[in-house]
């Protein structure tokens, strides 16, 4: 599960990693891909990451566009355990 962090904390963390932003309760980050076609094969990586770490993001999909969210929903807030996601997705670009 893991710890939930105070706002502060999340605050931090974002300096430390690219992108990510915290909306509501979670942190997000849109990535802008080349077309459809990547962005559907970004996705499915970032599906085996989060299957392997069995933390799974919300994600929506704009042709282009993949738009990641992630929250620890049993902690009640953001955790490491997004954080440590989230720079494995930052990894794939």
């Amino acid at each position: 599960m893991g710890t939930k962090l105070t706002e502060t904390q999340i605050q931090q963390r974002l300096k430390e990693i690219e992108g990510w932003t915290f909306e509501q309760g979670e942190i997000v980050r849109t990535y802008h891909l080349k077309d459809f076609t990547l962005a559907l094969a970004f996705v499915g990586m970032v599906g085996f990451l989060a299957e392997k770490a069995g933390h799974h993001p919300d994600i929506t999909i704009k042709y282009n566009q993949v738009k990641l969210a992630l929250v620890t929903h049993d902690a009640g807030g953001i955790t490491e355990k997004d954080f440590a996601l989230a720079g494995q997705i930052n990894a794939l670009v």
